[in-house]
């Protein structure tokens, strides 16, 4: 079952897609008629999570291609909620960047609450599966030390386009990135070095994980730079494809807050 979030009538709700071209709203309250179109729905973000939870240096290849040796644990760390986009919003290049990177990922949508969850349970507690990329100020990762500022821009996480709730073997699923449709990276989870049941179990050991939190599983090879005007598509096998333009950041607004 593929889940998206939409806004239709100027509400904004969960729906179910029914066939390539209808939609159901998951809200009998909200009064709509059981099909809708698909084209006059707006995708939103699929979820507004408490926490993005990342996952650096978790596919053999990438690894292999740093020249650093495998981790003994996961290594962690956070994306703001407000970096968070959906389909079609743009990826915005900081002018504080000179090299921002796309990052293809298979992401875990949490569907209850998880703590100190065992690694047989762990996918008991994921309600389903998207398409992310963590896209990263390289040359500000290589700067700062560490991966806040990075990783951490608006709009530096495109999530979606919808949560698949079954996949078959989320061990072996063809993770892709394409700009402007040239094949960048093309992984396999099976290359994974913590597979997604260990990565929840590891996590939840760590912090609570609620509903609608995100997991970013890593990254395979072939993580490489965007351009203004570039059209980034994340695939994965059975799960769907995300595809965002990237533009340049604008001059800043005089009325928001600094």
């Amino acid at each position: 079952m593929r889940i998206i979030r939409v806004r239709y009538r100027e509400r904004s709700f969960y729906a179910v897609i029914e066939s390539p071209e209808t939609v159901r709203c998951l809200n009998r309250e909200e009064n709509l008629p059981d099909e809708i179109p698909l084209a006059e729905v707006e995708l939103l973000p699929l979820v507004r999570p408490s926490k993005v939870v990342c996952v650096g240096l978790n596919y053999h290849a990438h690894a292999d291609e740093l020249g650093m040796a495998a981790p003994d644990e996961p290594v962690l760390f956070l994306k703001p909620p407000s970096a968070v986009i959906g389909p079609g919003d743009p990826i915005v290049l900081p002018a504080a960047s000179a090299r921002v990177d796309h990052e293809a990922e298979l992401a875990l949508v949490m569907g209850r609450a998880a703590r100190r969850v065992s690694e047989d349970d762990a996918l008991g507690s994921v309600f389903g599966y998207t398409c992310a990329n963590d896209v990263t100020a390289r040359d500000l990762q290589q700067k700062d030390g560490q991966w806040v500022r990075a990783k951490g821009f608006d709009s530096f996480c495109p999530v979606g386009p919808w949560i698949e709730t079954h996949v078959g073997d989320v061990n072996a699923l063809g993770v892709r990135a394409l700009v402007n449709g040239t094949l960048r990276q093309n992984g396999s989870t099976a290359d994974m070095i913590f597979p997604p049941a260990r990565l929840v179990s590891f996590i939840s050991s760590v912090m609570t994980l609620l509903p609608g939190d995100v997991i970013l599983t890593g990254t395979p090879a072939g993580i490489g730079p965007m351009s203004e005007g570039d059209e980034v598509s994340i695939e994965i096998d059975q799960v769907g494809f995300l595809l965002n333009p990237v533009t340049g950041e604008g001059p800043a607004d005089p009325g928001a807050v600094q």
